[in-house]
């Protein structure tokens, strides 16, 4: 009798996502794209809460992450391509990656935008170092809810859903990649 050996679903969510995140290098046409999209989701941010425009006018650098990918079977992950801004201007790309365990069941797509409030909360975030903990909250964009938005150890996330089966704010156990242009 031949043994068969089972892999995990949290290993092959693993390895997928090590995979898709290694996979792409720096594409011109690629990065074209990307900024058209995260200029709209700016835009789309701003039309659901026009209160927004305090954090882009006064954030050192933002990242935007135009469309984020979401789905859980019990194990979840999370994957998205953004373009990051430094006084306003393009300077690279950042990737989002994000492993969850736990009770939990459907997926979603949403935009997502990070704000940092000075030069090193955005230069950790470069490095790699900003990661956030399990208890990492978002904003989630309605009308009026930056308002009472503020920054919490240089950061201010925000989040608006796309569409999907699930519906939450947490961003806990993300990191990032960046590179620049």
């Amino acid at each position: 009798m031949t043994k068969h050996r089972v892999v995990s679903p949290f290993l092959l969510l693993l390895i997928v996502t090590l995979f898709l995140t290694g996979c792409s290098g720096w594409d011109p046409k690629e990065s074209e794209t990307l900024s058209q999209e995260a200029t709209q989701t700016i835009n789309n941010f701003l039309q659901k809460d026009p209160g927004l425009q305090r954090f882009i006018d006064e954030a050192y650098g933002y990242a935007v992450f135009p469309t984020v990918g979401k789905g859980a079977i019990g194990v979840g992950g999370a994957y998205g391509k953004g373009q990051v801004f430094e006084r306003k201007r393009a300077i690279g790309t950042s990737k989002l990656v994000q492993v969850t365990i736990g009770f939990q069941w459907g997926g979603q797509a949403y935009s997502e935008i990070v704000f940092f409030e000075d030069k090193a909360s955005l230069d950790r975030f470069k490095s790699g170092n900003l990661e956030f903990s399990a208890q990492a909250s978002a904003v989630a964009i309605t009308l009026g809810a930056s308002a009472t938005a503020d920054y919490e150890n240089g950061v201010a996330v925000f989040t608006m859903t796309k569409g999907g089966l699930m519906y939450e704010a947490s961003v806990g156990g993300q990191s990032f990649s960046f590179e620049a242009y």
